[in-house]
């Protein structure tokens, strides 16, 4: 994929080449970077093994680290699918308020480091009559954060954000797949939001994944994500956030041969 120079230049700036010279020092040239959901932060730890280096994500220029439940504040080297594996124990989200950039800046700095595949993951609320701990092959995404990565009249065609080798991959795995949403949140969605959603065809629901894969879109890179089924939205009660940890972290096994699968396709 060719990537427009003016992408290059909006978004590989002094903060993203600064991040990435830390990831150097870390990884040399990485390959590839994961970035793990809420209750997915341990997800590669028995596969995998120990990491060959750990950095905190706080330490990384331009990012922020993770405060949300559930998610970790590190970002491991793993020697892993044929090369140097990032792997993002966690993430920070749009509803913290500090706007789109530090939401990016990982994603950023890793595409100035060299990486050319990455696979996204995340806890989602569920609009259909799925289980809790299915996992879905992201397939499209919709927007409605009201954010975006850009500023300006940078046009980029989003019309094939996820890699379709790489989800193709994705599915001999994932139980489910379809289209998910982003809110900006923290708020969960009223009931009325959800059939709203559920009417323009939205299978699962979250607050993050989507800024990054633009951001990696947008610079070149292959892109597939992975949305865990950690709340079903359509049912009469309200999201417990505990819940949705315990939910993600069932669906452990899954995630894994999702990364490795997708990063291999």
């Amino acid at each position: 994929m060719s990537v427009d120079p003016r992408f290059t230049q909006a978004l590989l700036d002094d903060e993203a080449q600064a991040g990435a010279r830390v990831l150097t020092v870390l990884a040399g040239r990485p390959d590839a970077l994961v970035v793990l959901g809420s209750g997915l932060s341990e997800a590669l730890d028995e596969a995998w093994g120990a990491p060959v280096a750990t950095v905190s994500l706080g330490d990384i220029p331009g990012v922020v680290a993770p405060v949300a439940d559930g998610h970790g504040g590190e970002l491991r080297a793993y020697e892993a699918c044929g090369g140097v594996v990032l792997v993002a124990t966690g993430r920070t989200h749009l509803y913290e308020g500090l706007g789109v950039r530090p939401v990016a800046a990982l994603a950023r700095a890793a595409v100035a480091a060299g990486i050319s595949r990455a696979v996204l993951t995340n806890a989602n609320g569920c609009l259909k009559p799925w289980n809790l701990g299915d996992v879905m092959a992201i397939t499209d995404h919709v927007n409605v954060s009201g954010a975006s990565p850009f500023d300006g009249p940078l046009f980029l065609d989003v019309s094939a954000v996820w890699d379709a080798q790489m989800t193709q991959a994705l599915r001999g795995v994932c139980q489910r797949e379809g289209t998910y949403a982003i809110l900006r949140g923290p708020e969960y969605q009223t009931m009325a939001e959800t059939r709203i959603l559920s009417g323009l065809g939205v299978d699962c629901v979250g607050m993050s994944t989507v800024m990054e894969a633009i951001t990696l879109h947008a610079l070149g890179v292959r892109v597939a994500g992975m949305s865990v089924v950690s709340d079903l939205s359509f049912a009469d009660g309200p999201t417990d956030p505990t819940a949705v940890v315990e939910a993600a972290s069932a669906a452990r096994q899954t995630v894994v041969a999702g990364i490795e699968v997708a990063l291999g396709a």
